[in-house]
């Protein structure tokens, strides 16, 4: 028969000594990891998005989608170098930014526009503003991108030809706390054309897609910074509750939504299971 044997109050005392240390060095190292390895490793997503409206010369069109730098918290504007050699080695045809180039201030302006301007894409480079842009900086980003060779879309449409076809970048102003105006954007944009939105919050997918616009490309999120197995996201901004990470089929639509997770971070300076994402994104026709 097997001796029952009882625990010491000094061995137990040791024991629980011993996994309280281990419980804090596994605290520790995920904290070191969350907060100094995981923010800067960029994950390239490569996905290929089917779309209905796709003309043929545009078969294997391929778009960069980054967003939500928010230099100035955590990341400064020399860590862009190794951000832009990793979008030009993907060698896209076009590059959208969707919004958040500062976190509160602008910071490291000069430098920021240098690294920027080395980006290169044979179609063009469009971006919007997100909210972080419209709370004090508007004028300094605009600025920023426009000098760094964006085309800035406030409420507008800029036409992309290739050979006899053509697509449409459409961007909003950030629908939140700018004044984002949807017909506006669409202005002289023809029926039946292949319409790509780049609008800085996801969520409003739900409103946007009741106008003729086939994919939105969108940030905000950061897919939550933190995210459990099995679970998801702890906590995601207001306007990027349903769309958070990915790629999703709006109900009742033919629009679909790609939300980054995005490069930069804000409010806590961690990532854990939630790497920072750079898109390429390959269109295909669904027909």
């Amino acid at each position: 028969m097997k001796e029952n044997r009882k625990i010491s109050r000094r061995g137990f005392l040791k024991k629980s000594m011993y996994y309280s240390l281990g419980v804090i060095g596994a605290l520790g190292v995920s904290g070191a990891y969350s907060r100094w390895i995981e923010p800067y490793s960029i994950e390239t997503t490569s996905i290929t998005i089917k779309i209905a409206h796709l003309p043929a010369a545009f078969e294997g069109f391929q778009i960069c989608h980054f967003s939500d730098l928010h230099l100035g918290f955590h990341l400064e504007a020399k860590d862009l170098e190794s951000l832009v050699k990793q979008i030009q080695s993907l060698k896209p045809d076009c590059i959208c930014f969707t919004g958040d180039l500062f976190d509160h201030h602008s910071t490291g302006v000069s430098e920021t526009t240098r690294y920027l301007s080395k980006l290169e894409a044979p179609y063009g480079k469009y971006a919007v503003l997100g909210n972080h842009d419209n709370w004090g900086n508007r004028e300094s980003v605009n600025r920023v991108l426009t000098k760094s060779g964006f085309i800035v879309l406030h409420n507008e449409n800029r036409q992309i030809k290739k050979q006899l076809d053509s697509i449409y970048i459409v961007g909003v102003d950030d629908p939140w706390v700018g004044g984002a105006d949807i017909l506006r954007a669409l202005s002289g944009v023809p029926k039946n054309t292949c319409n790509i939105l780049l609008a800085h919050e996801p969520d409003f997918a739900d409103e946007f897609c009741q106008h003729p616009i086939d994919l939105q490309l969108s940030g905000h999120s950061h897919g939550g910074q933190v995210q459990v197995p099995f679970i998801g996201a702890l906590h995601t901004p207001p306007h990027a509750k349903k769309y958070i990470d990915g790629l999703y089929q709006v109900d009742n639509s033919s629009m679909q939504v790609y939300t980054t997770r995005g490069i930069g971070m804000t409010r806590m300076p961690i990532r854990f299971n939630c790497r920072p994402e750079l898109v390429l994104i390959t269109l295909k026709s669904s027909k």
